[in-house]
């Protein structure tokens, strides 16, 4: 098991592949996918690197900015991103500051995840994500 990591510049290509495939492979439109954010601002980078990859699928994808971390996980739904949220916090021993959108429930396309994202942690955390607006082309 390990996560496949990605650059935050691909981020948005990122999430249109998956809606793709979505598309493609799962015609009742259940949450197809889910994109768990979580903030590490305390937690050293090399624990993260040890650790975090290994917890996920070879199917998963890691996207971080600065201690910023998303996950996009095929084939999640809310119930599955919150078993991996808990398995996140009992490898690092701490609770973590997260947040999380599913495809289509919370957007249609890249653009409208990542705004909807951006609100769910603004709203649960009161952290600004501007980092996002470079993901979706946009001026925050």
């Amino acid at each position: 098991m390990a996560g496949v990591q990605f650059s935050f510049f691909n981020f948005s290509s990122l999430i249109a592949l998956n809606i793709g495939i979505s598309d493609r492979l799962d015609e009742n439109r259940s949450e197809s996918f889910t994109m768990l954010y979580c903030d590490f601002s305390t937690i050293s980078q090399e624990l993260i690197d040890t650790n975090l990859p290994s917890l996920l699928r070879t199917s998963d994808s890691i996207v971080h900015y600065e201690h910023h971390y998303f996950f996009v996980m095929p084939y999640t739904d809310r119930y599955g991103c919150g078993i991996v949220k808990r398995m996140i916090e009992d490898l690092f021993a701490k609770a973590i500051p997260s947040a999380e959108v599913c495809y289509p429930s919370d957007g249609e396309n890249a653009t409208e995840l990542l705004e909807s994202l951006h609100t769910e942690v603004k709203k649960l955390h009161k952290v600004d994500l501007d980092c996002l607006y470079s993901a979706m082309n946009k001026e925050p």
